[in-house]
Protein backbone atom coordinates (compact mmCIF):
# COMPACT_ATOMS: atom_id res chain seq x y z
CA UNK A 1 0.00 0.00 0.00
CA UNK A 2 2.76 2.47 1.27
CA UNK A 3 4.45 1.49 -2.70
CA UNK A 4 1.80 2.06 -4.24
CA UNK A 5 0.86 5.74 -2.54
CA UNK A 6 4.48 6.81 -3.01
CA UNK A 7 4.63 6.09 -6.40
CA UNK A 8 1.10 8.12 -6.93
CA UNK A 9 3.06 10.76 -5.53
CA UNK A 10 5.83 10.75 -7.86
CA UNK A 11 3.86 10.51 -11.04
CA UNK A 12 1.51 13.26 -9.66
CA UNK A 13 4.68 15.33 -9.41
CA UNK A 14 6.04 14.54 -13.12
CA UNK A 15 2.72 15.61 -14.39
CA UNK A 16 3.27 18.79 -12.13
CA UNK A 17 6.42 19.62 -13.31
CA UNK A 18 5.93 18.82 -17.23
CA UNK A 19 2.43 20.81 -17.16
CA UNK A 20 4.43 23.86 -15.64
CA UNK A 21 7.20 24.32 -18.10
CA UNK A 22 4.79 23.73 -20.73
CA UNK A 23 3.13 26.68 -19.69
CA UNK A 24 6.04 28.34 -18.82
CA UNK A 25 7.12 27.93 -22.42
CA UNK A 26 3.92 28.82 -24.09
CA UNK A 27 4.11 32.15 -22.16
CA UNK A 28 7.66 32.86 -23.30
CA UNK A 29 6.62 32.38 -26.80
CA UNK A 30 3.49 34.86 -26.36
CA UNK A 31 3.00 38.38 -27.60
CA UNK A 32 3.96 40.93 -24.68
CA UNK A 33 1.26 42.70 -23.25
CA UNK A 34 1.84 46.94 -23.08
CA UNK A 35 5.37 47.31 -21.51
CA UNK A 36 5.12 49.88 -18.39
CA UNK A 37 7.94 52.69 -18.99
CA UNK A 38 11.86 52.10 -17.49
CA UNK A 39 11.98 55.01 -15.46
CA UNK A 40 12.69 54.79 -12.14
CA UNK A 41 10.45 56.69 -9.45
CA UNK A 42 12.18 56.38 -5.64
CA UNK A 43 8.29 57.09 -4.44
CA UNK A 44 6.68 54.13 -6.32
CA UNK A 45 3.89 52.27 -4.51
CA UNK A 46 2.84 48.80 -6.07
CA UNK A 47 -0.32 48.96 -8.37
CA UNK A 48 -3.21 46.52 -7.65
CA UNK A 49 -3.26 43.03 -8.84
CA UNK A 50 -5.32 43.59 -11.78
CA UNK A 51 -3.38 46.46 -13.04
CA UNK A 52 -0.43 44.46 -12.65
CA UNK A 53 -2.42 41.82 -14.97
CA UNK A 54 -3.01 44.20 -17.57
CA UNK A 55 0.74 45.69 -17.79
CA UNK A 56 2.61 42.51 -17.41
CA UNK A 57 2.56 39.60 -19.94
CA UNK A 58 2.07 36.47 -18.56
CA UNK A 59 5.50 35.17 -17.53
CA UNK A 60 6.02 38.55 -16.42
CA UNK A 61 3.05 38.41 -13.94
CA UNK A 62 3.89 34.47 -13.01
CA UNK A 63 7.46 35.21 -12.41
CA UNK A 64 7.46 38.72 -10.46
CA UNK A 65 3.52 37.73 -8.55
CA UNK A 66 3.88 34.43 -8.33
CA UNK A 67 7.07 32.72 -8.16
CA UNK A 68 7.43 30.92 -11.38
CA UNK A 69 10.41 29.96 -13.27
CA UNK A 70 11.17 30.51 -16.70
CA UNK A 71 12.56 28.06 -18.72
CA UNK A 72 16.90 28.07 -19.06
CA UNK A 73 18.11 29.39 -22.63
CA UNK A 74 14.90 30.11 -24.01
CA UNK A 75 14.57 33.42 -22.15
CA UNK A 76 15.07 37.44 -23.04
CA UNK A 77 18.45 38.07 -21.57
CA UNK A 78 20.50 34.66 -20.62
CA UNK A 79 22.87 35.84 -23.73
CA UNK A 80 22.52 39.20 -23.69
CA UNK A 81 25.98 41.05 -23.50
CA UNK A 82 25.39 44.87 -24.04
CA UNK A 83 26.17 47.45 -21.61
CA UNK A 84 23.75 48.71 -19.53
CA UNK A 85 21.47 48.12 -16.52
CA UNK A 86 18.88 45.79 -15.37
CA UNK A 87 15.89 47.06 -13.61
CA UNK A 88 12.42 45.77 -11.62
CA UNK A 89 10.06 44.83 -14.37
CA UNK A 90 7.57 46.11 -12.10
CA UNK A 91 8.58 49.78 -10.81
CA UNK A 92 11.94 49.99 -12.64
CA UNK A 93 13.97 49.64 -9.78
CA UNK A 94 17.85 49.63 -10.97
CA UNK A 95 19.17 46.01 -9.94
CA UNK A 96 22.27 45.41 -11.35
CA UNK A 97 24.72 45.99 -14.31
CA UNK A 98 26.40 44.55 -17.32
CA UNK A 99 29.65 44.98 -16.02
CA UNK A 100 29.01 42.58 -13.16
CA UNK A 101 27.26 40.05 -15.72
CA UNK A 102 28.86 36.09 -16.16
CA UNK A 103 28.36 33.67 -18.16
CA UNK A 104 27.10 30.79 -15.81
CA UNK A 105 26.29 27.89 -18.43
CA UNK A 106 22.88 27.69 -16.54
CA UNK A 107 20.64 29.48 -19.44
CA UNK A 108 19.72 32.35 -16.88
CA UNK A 109 21.18 35.83 -16.74
CA UNK A 110 23.85 35.56 -13.32
CA UNK A 111 25.57 38.09 -11.68
CA UNK A 112 28.20 38.22 -9.53
CA UNK A 113 26.64 41.32 -7.55
CA UNK A 114 23.79 43.86 -7.58
CA UNK A 115 24.23 47.28 -8.25
CA UNK A 116 22.44 48.76 -4.57
CA UNK A 117 22.62 45.90 -2.37
CA UNK A 118 19.55 47.87 -0.70
CA UNK A 119 17.42 47.44 -3.83
CA UNK A 120 17.42 43.48 -2.64
CA UNK A 121 15.56 41.64 0.02
CA UNK A 122 16.82 37.79 0.99
CA UNK A 123 13.77 35.75 2.01
CA UNK A 124 14.52 31.85 3.33
CA UNK A 125 12.92 29.65 0.13
CA UNK A 126 12.05 25.83 1.70
CA UNK A 127 9.80 25.35 -1.62
CA UNK A 128 12.33 22.15 -2.50
CA UNK A 129 13.97 19.50 -0.71
CA UNK A 130 16.54 21.86 -0.31
CA UNK A 131 16.69 25.44 1.13
CA UNK A 132 17.85 28.16 -1.34
CA UNK A 133 17.90 31.34 -0.62
CA UNK A 134 15.51 33.65 -2.73
CA UNK A 135 15.65 37.27 -3.98
CA UNK A 136 13.06 39.67 -4.64
CA UNK A 137 12.87 43.46 -5.59
CA UNK A 138 12.45 46.16 -2.10
CA UNK A 139 10.00 48.15 -3.91
CA UNK A 140 7.67 46.57 -5.31
CA UNK A 141 8.88 43.03 -3.93
CA UNK A 142 8.86 41.51 -7.15
CA UNK A 143 10.27 37.36 -6.86
CA UNK A 144 13.49 38.01 -9.01
CA UNK A 145 15.59 34.80 -8.88
CA UNK A 146 17.88 33.09 -6.19
CA UNK A 147 21.17 33.62 -4.93
CA UNK A 148 23.99 30.84 -4.95
CA UNK A 149 27.14 30.30 -3.18
CA UNK A 150 29.22 29.33 -6.16
CA UNK A 151 29.39 32.46 -7.89
CA UNK A 152 33.34 34.18 -9.23
CA UNK A 153 35.35 35.64 -6.95
CA UNK A 154 35.55 38.15 -5.59
CA UNK A 155 32.27 37.81 -4.18
CA UNK A 156 31.58 34.23 -4.28
CA UNK A 157 27.92 35.51 -5.60
CA UNK A 158 25.98 33.72 -8.48
CA UNK A 159 22.57 35.94 -8.41
CA UNK A 160 20.75 33.66 -10.88
CA UNK A 161 17.30 35.69 -12.31
CA UNK A 162 14.67 35.39 -14.20
CA UNK A 163 14.82 37.64 -17.63
CA UNK A 164 10.95 38.31 -17.04
CA UNK A 165 11.75 39.94 -13.46
CA UNK A 166 13.87 42.72 -15.49
CA UNK A 167 13.75 44.98 -18.14
CA UNK A 168 17.09 46.08 -19.89
CA UNK A 169 18.14 49.68 -20.06
CA UNK A 170 20.73 49.91 -22.39
CA UNK A 171 23.85 52.48 -21.60
CA UNK A 172 23.22 54.27 -24.61
CA UNK A 173 19.57 55.15 -23.31
CA UNK A 174 20.20 55.06 -19.19
CA UNK A 175 20.71 58.84 -18.44
CA UNK A 176 17.68 59.57 -20.32
CA UNK A 177 15.70 57.16 -18.57
CA UNK A 178 16.69 58.64 -15.58
CA UNK A 179 19.41 56.32 -14.08
CA UNK A 180 22.51 59.30 -15.13
CA UNK A 181 23.62 58.54 -11.50
CA UNK A 182 24.97 55.13 -12.22
CA UNK A 183 26.87 56.27 -15.34
CA UNK A 184 30.20 56.91 -13.73
CA UNK A 185 31.00 52.86 -13.78
CA UNK A 186 30.83 52.31 -17.05
CA UNK A 187 33.08 55.22 -17.55
CA UNK A 188 35.41 54.07 -15.38
CA UNK A 189 35.50 50.76 -17.61
CA UNK A 190 35.97 52.86 -20.71
CA UNK A 191 32.66 52.34 -22.25
CA UNK A 192 31.52 55.72 -22.36
CA UNK A 193 33.86 57.35 -24.83
CA UNK A 194 33.98 59.47 -28.07
CA UNK A 195 34.76 56.80 -30.12
CA UNK A 196 32.13 54.57 -28.90
CA UNK A 197 30.00 54.76 -31.86
CA UNK A 198 32.70 53.15 -34.12
CA UNK A 199 34.19 50.27 -31.65
CA UNK A 200 32.34 47.27 -33.29
CA UNK A 201 33.32 45.75 -36.55
CA UNK A 202 32.13 42.59 -37.81
CA UNK A 203 33.76 39.40 -39.61
CA UNK A 204 31.96 36.29 -41.24
CA UNK A 205 33.77 32.86 -41.85
CA UNK A 206 33.12 29.50 -42.09
CA UNK A 207 35.34 26.28 -41.61
CA UNK A 208 32.87 23.06 -40.96
CA UNK A 209 30.11 23.04 -38.45
CA UNK A 210 29.15 26.00 -37.17
CA UNK A 211 28.48 24.56 -33.47
CA UNK A 212 32.01 24.29 -32.36
CA UNK A 213 33.35 27.02 -34.90
CA UNK A 214 31.35 29.38 -32.48
CA UNK A 215 31.97 28.08 -29.29
CA UNK A 216 35.52 28.28 -29.60
CA UNK A 217 35.19 31.97 -31.07
CA UNK A 218 32.76 33.80 -28.51
CA UNK A 219 35.24 33.14 -26.18
CA UNK A 220 38.27 34.90 -27.33
CA UNK A 221 38.79 38.07 -25.54
CA UNK A 222 37.52 41.26 -27.70
CA UNK A 223 34.76 38.99 -29.54
CA UNK A 224 31.22 41.15 -27.85
CA UNK A 225 28.79 38.69 -29.85
CA UNK A 226 28.21 35.46 -32.33
CA UNK A 227 25.73 34.83 -34.37
CA UNK A 228 25.15 31.31 -36.69
CA UNK A 229 23.57 31.21 -39.52
CA UNK A 230 24.20 30.80 -43.55
CA UNK A 231 25.34 32.69 -46.44
CA UNK A 232 27.03 32.54 -49.78
CA UNK A 233 24.18 30.92 -51.24
CA UNK A 234 21.53 31.35 -54.14
CA UNK A 235 18.34 30.68 -51.70
CA UNK A 236 16.68 33.49 -49.74
CA UNK A 237 15.63 32.86 -46.20
CA UNK A 238 17.11 29.36 -46.05
CA UNK A 239 16.32 26.97 -43.32
CA UNK A 240 18.73 24.34 -41.96
CA UNK A 241 17.31 21.55 -43.84
CA UNK A 242 17.09 23.39 -47.37
CA UNK A 243 21.38 24.03 -47.04
CA UNK A 244 22.05 20.62 -45.82
CA UNK A 245 21.06 19.31 -49.52
CA UNK A 246 23.84 20.75 -50.81
CA UNK A 247 22.01 22.32 -53.51
CA UNK A 248 21.69 26.34 -51.87
CA UNK A 249 25.43 27.27 -51.95
CA UNK A 250 25.49 28.60 -48.39
CA UNK A 251 27.94 27.75 -46.24
CA UNK A 252 27.54 27.42 -42.47
CA UNK A 253 28.91 30.53 -41.36
CA UNK A 254 29.72 32.59 -38.05
CA UNK A 255 29.10 36.04 -37.62
CA UNK A 256 31.52 37.86 -35.34
CA UNK A 257 31.16 40.97 -33.57
CA UNK A 258 34.50 42.40 -32.14
CA UNK A 259 35.75 45.44 -30.75
CA UNK A 260 38.92 46.00 -32.89
CA UNK A 261 40.51 48.37 -30.25
CA UNK A 262 40.90 45.06 -28.27
CA UNK A 263 41.34 42.29 -31.36
CA UNK A 264 42.25 43.14 -34.97
CA UNK A 265 40.22 41.49 -37.92
CA UNK A 266 43.71 39.99 -38.89
CA UNK A 267 44.40 38.31 -35.46
CA UNK A 268 40.21 37.06 -35.82
CA UNK A 269 41.65 35.16 -39.19
CA UNK A 270 44.49 34.13 -37.31
CA UNK A 271 42.38 32.17 -34.68
CA UNK A 272 40.06 31.26 -37.69
CA UNK A 273 43.27 29.27 -39.33
CA UNK A 274 43.98 27.34 -35.98
CA UNK A 275 40.68 25.72 -35.23
CA UNK A 276 39.62 24.23 -38.67
CA UNK A 277 41.44 22.33 -41.57
CA UNK A 278 41.42 24.58 -44.48
CA UNK A 279 43.00 21.86 -47.03
CA UNK A 280 39.62 19.49 -47.04
CA UNK A 281 37.75 21.65 -50.03
CA UNK A 282 33.38 20.96 -48.88
CA UNK A 283 34.73 18.79 -45.27
CA UNK A 284 35.68 19.30 -42.34
CA UNK A 285 36.24 15.97 -40.63
CA UNK A 286 33.01 13.86 -40.75
CA UNK A 287 31.07 16.95 -42.06
CA UNK A 288 30.99 16.49 -45.66
CA UNK A 289 29.21 19.02 -48.57
CA UNK A 290 29.25 22.60 -49.86
CA UNK A 291 28.22 23.69 -46.64
CA UNK A 292 31.06 22.89 -44.77
CA UNK A 293 33.91 24.64 -47.09
CA UNK A 294 36.00 27.16 -45.84
CA UNK A 295 35.49 30.74 -46.40
CA UNK A 296 36.19 34.23 -45.54
CA UNK A 297 33.37 36.63 -46.60
CA UNK A 298 35.31 40.64 -46.19
CA UNK A 299 32.89 43.22 -46.05
CA UNK A 300 35.23 45.61 -47.61
CA UNK A 301 38.44 45.84 -49.68
CA UNK A 302 40.66 46.38 -46.56
CA UNK A 303 39.53 43.17 -44.64
CA UNK A 304 39.77 41.47 -48.36
CA UNK A 305 43.40 42.26 -48.47
CA UNK A 306 44.17 41.07 -45.02
CA UNK A 307 42.18 37.83 -45.50
CA UNK A 308 44.64 37.22 -48.69
CA UNK A 309 47.65 38.48 -46.67
CA UNK A 310 46.46 35.86 -43.87
CA UNK A 311 46.21 32.90 -46.49
CA UNK A 312 49.43 33.25 -48.03
CA UNK A 313 51.04 33.67 -44.69
CA UNK A 314 49.63 30.16 -43.76
CA UNK A 315 50.20 28.82 -46.94
CA UNK A 316 53.79 29.43 -46.33
CA UNK A 317 53.95 28.46 -42.90
CA UNK A 318 54.54 24.82 -43.35
CA UNK A 319 51.64 23.54 -41.04
CA UNK A 320 49.69 21.89 -43.95
CA UNK A 321 51.00 19.37 -46.36
CA UNK A 322 48.35 19.97 -48.78
CA UNK A 323 47.47 23.15 -50.46
CA UNK A 324 45.03 26.06 -48.50
CA UNK A 325 41.10 25.78 -50.22
CA UNK A 326 40.10 28.32 -48.34
CA UNK A 327 37.73 30.69 -50.80
CA UNK A 328 37.85 34.59 -49.42
CA UNK A 329 34.91 36.31 -50.78
CA UNK A 330 32.34 39.26 -50.71
CA UNK A 331 30.29 39.31 -48.16
CA UNK A 332 26.58 38.97 -49.37
CA UNK A 333 23.34 38.49 -46.93
CA UNK A 334 23.40 36.51 -43.78
CA UNK A 335 20.45 34.67 -42.77
CA UNK A 336 20.81 33.66 -39.10
CA UNK A 337 20.10 29.92 -38.24
CA UNK A 338 17.45 28.79 -36.28
CA UNK A 339 17.46 29.38 -32.36
CA UNK A 340 18.22 25.94 -31.25
CA UNK A 341 21.91 26.07 -32.93
CA UNK A 342 22.41 28.77 -31.59
CA UNK A 343 25.11 28.75 -28.30
CA UNK A 344 24.55 25.33 -29.24
CA UNK A 345 27.41 23.52 -27.14
CA UNK A 346 27.06 26.06 -24.34
CA UNK A 347 23.06 24.61 -24.13
CA UNK A 348 24.23 20.97 -24.81
CA UNK A 349 27.16 19.91 -22.69
CA UNK A 350 29.28 17.49 -24.49
CA UNK A 351 27.36 18.04 -27.78
CA UNK A 352 29.12 17.36 -31.15
CA UNK A 353 31.79 19.31 -32.67
CA UNK A 354 35.43 18.26 -34.91
CA UNK A 355 36.88 21.63 -33.66
CA UNK A 356 39.92 22.53 -31.95
CA UNK A 357 42.17 25.15 -31.28
CA UNK A 358 45.77 24.34 -32.41
CA UNK A 359 49.08 26.29 -31.63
Amino acid sequence: MKTTLFLLVIVAGVLFIGNFWSRAHQRTNSAEKHEPLVVWNSNFTKPSDEQLRKTLDALQYGVTQQEETEPAFRNKYWDNHKPGIYVDVVSGEPLFSSLDKFESGTGWPSFSRPLRQESIVERKDASLVFSRTEIRSRQADSHLGHVFEDGPQPTGLRYCLNSAALRFVPLEQMEKAGYGQFMESFTKAGLVTEKKSSSRETAIVAGGCFWGMEEIIRNIPGVIETTVGYTGGTLPNPTYEQICRGNTGHAEAVQIVFDPSKITYEEILGYFFRMHDPTTRNRQHNDIGVQYRSAIFYENAEQQQIAEKVKERVSKSGKWNRPITTEITQASTFYPAEEYHQKYLLKNKGGYTCHVLRD
